[in-house]
């Protein structure tokens, strides 16, 4: 069965929009094609008609711990999300990687959506290979 697969990313740094092909370039290893959006760029895309949500990006400081402001504004507006499945990745990058990665999760679920997979992700490379072991159905 095809899933309607998309991978959102909210970053202007080419690292993440990588990271968002290599995912892409690894589901569709899998038989799969992913959709992918800059939720900048493509604020007024929807995300109701998708299956499966793929959400990234990088902490907002130095420090971490925050995320960019514009993806929880994204994710209030692209339409309902509320029970879809979804997976979480941040830019490898700074101290406190695992706390942005925490706060962009809680951030997914105060929407309702199920996150059943994240990580912090380094490379292209890495996305890739992710995106050929995620268990997409």
């Amino acid at each position: 069965m095809k899933v309607g697969i998309v991978v959102v990313y909210e970053s202007s740094k080419q690292k993440i929009i990588e990271i968002a092909k290599g995912l892409a370039d690894g589901i569709a290893q899998n038989g799969h094609t992913a959709e992918i959006i800059d939720a900048v760029l493509e604020s007024e895309k929807k995300l109701t008609f998708y299956n499966y949500v793929i959400l990234g990006t990088e902490a907002s400081t130095t420090f971490g711990g925050k995320i960019p402001k514009g993806v929880q504004s994204y994710l209030s507006q692209c339409g309902s999300v509320s029970g879809k499945r979804s997976f979480a990745f941040i830019l490898k990058k700074g101290f406190r990687t695992g706390k942005t990665l925490s706060t962009l999760m809680k951030a997914m679920e105060f929407e309702g959506m199920f996150i059943k997979y994240s990580e912090i992700i380094k490379r292209r490379e890495d996305g890739k290979e992710i995106g050929k072991r995620l268990r997409i159905e």
